[in-house]
């Protein structure tokens, strides 16, 4: 992966100018985002020793990433200010930051940002904008990056890097595991990345509540007419699993496992929002289209989206909006609304819904 002279030369001179450091991952963290947070922070920490380099998420690191060494560096909450340079990683679209309305100049090119990313839907809201968009991850950048300016790594900092790459390629299983990934892998471990730790940690590691989680989701998969693979996990079901929402990482891809399926679709409740997340195996299908609808995005083959609302079972699910929740709870008798409120909801659907 080569980047411009001109992209190398700009980041190097936000870099250089800025009083502060501060690097930001998206909200409801992945591997990718942890990775590329602490790959990227501590390069920095290394770099320019004698500055202060912070790292942000305003959600918690999920449990299955706290073996990474420095994940208790991560803070969820950083004062900003115009004199900060601001790196800004896996983040494709404000929003997904968290800090979109408490700093509105961070996304309108005043404030000296750089959006590194590899997602098709990112909306270059950098002042530069490092967006590879054939790149299976944005831990694959960031190594791009210490490549360029010769920045060494540590065995902590490949450790990192690597976790990314794996969880973003499904442990190098999804089609977006090219040719340039396996270089990726390579070089990582020959700096003596923990291929172990991360595959022990990731992949031989499940608690029982992540279990009947996933054996709930699993149990009500259901195939649409259009050929997709839909499942729904509601607030209730996370309640009575002990799950967290992180658990249910991981589990889409066996919802896209159907033979048949043109495309999978798992939808969640948490903290008055429907999330969607939406997979395919197929060249011809583009989930990235489908989550814009929902003003989500992603990939082509991998993206998600998040609406106010909660789920509906009926014979079929569909996402309601909050607005459209409260003009049905209105209408019914007292009894008919304790039972809504009780139940988690009925049933699924937005005026779309999936079959």
């Amino acid at each position: 992966m080569i980047l411009s002279e001109r992209i190398a030369r700009q980041t190097r001179t936000l870099l250089d100018n800025g009083k502060r450091i501060v690097c930001v991952c998206h909200r409801n963290p992945d591997g990718d985002a942890i990775g590329s947070l602490l790959g990227c922070g501590l390069l920095l920490r290394q770099e320019f020793s004698n500055r202060d380099v912070r790292l942000l998420c305003i959600d918690p690191v999920p449990e299955s990433l706290c073996f990474l060494l420095s994940s208790m560096s991560i803070e969820q909450s950083v004062h900003l200010t115009s004199e900060d340079v601001i790196l800004f990683l896996d983040c494709a679209e404000p929003s997904l930051t968290g800090i979109h309305h408490q700093y509105p100049h961070c996304f309108d090119q005043s404030w000296n940002v750089i959006n590194i990313d590899h997602h098709v839907s990112n909306t270059r809201f950098g002042k530069v904008n490092i967006v590879i968009e054939e790149s299976a991850s944005t831990c694959e950048i960031v190594l791009a990056l210490a490549a360029v300016y010769n920045w060494p790594l540590t065995c902590e900092i490949a450790t990192d890097l690597l976790t990314g790459v794996y969880t973003d390629t499904g442990g190098l299983l999804h089609s977006n595991t090219t040719a340039n990934v396996y270089r990726t892998v390579s070089a990582l471990l020959r700096s003596g990345a923990r291929h172990q730790l991360i595959v022990n940690s990731l992949f031989r590691m499940a608690n029982m509540s992540m279990l009947k989680l996933w054996g709930r989701v699993l149990e009500k998969v259901t195939v649409s007419d259009e050929g997709a693979a839909i499942s729904a996990v509601t607030e209730g079901d996370f309640r009575a699993t002990g799950a967290k929402y992180s658990d249910l990482a991981g589990v889409i891809d066996y919802v896209n496992a159907v033979p048949g399926m043109r495309f999978s679709l798992v939808l969640s409740e948490r903290d008055g929002k429907v999330k969607g997340s939406l997979r395919t195996l197929h060249d011809d299908v583009d989930v990235n289209t489908m989550a814009g609808r929902f003003h989500g995005g992603g990939h082509k083959k991998a993206a998600g989206f998040a609406v106010s609302g909660r789920l509906q079972s009926e014979m079929r699910w569909k996402v309601m909006s909050t607005d459209q929740v409260s003009a049905e709870e209105d209408s019914l008798p007292r009894s008919s609304k304790d039972e809504v409120d009780s139940s988690g909801g009925r049933g699924f659907g937005s005026e779309t819904s999936f079959s």
